[in-house]
């Protein structure tokens, strides 16, 4: 019986390891994510972050700040790690601090704005 457990125990351990990792990357991506006025959808290296549109909004992601400036239609400007962008729906992400942002869309009610590590 001992040592039906010493050869099942290397498999445990690395089973217990793998779960400790994988909870600590979750809680880590997870605290990394804030906003106000704003919604964020984060992954490792991606997040979408749904500004109401008519007050202000702002979120912390990826370890910097987006904030909503201003909306015109479907012309967006976005403040993202200390940069004012202007972006249309559609048009190629623009790049800022290792980072491309790109709008997603504009409604009358909210501005969706996408922003991913290069």
């Amino acid at each position: 019986m001992i040592s039906s457990f010493r050869s099942h125990r290397p498999t445990l351990v690395r089973r217990v390891v793998g779960l400790a990792a994988g909870l600590t990357l979750t809680a880590a991506v997870l605290a990394g994510c804030s906003s106000e006025g704003a919604s964020t959808d984060c992954g490792l290296d991606a997040c979408t972050i749904t500004f109401d549109r008519g007050v202000e909004a702002s979120a912390n992601i990826l370890g910097v700040e987006a904030k909503l400036v201003g909306a015109d239609g479907d012309r967006v400007t976005v403040e993202v790690a200390g940069e004012r962008l202007s972006l249309t729906v559609g048009e190629q992400a623009t790049e800022v601090g290792g980072l491309a942002v790109s709008l997603q869309s504009a409604t009358d009610s909210q501005v969706v704005v996408r922003v991913a590590r290069n």
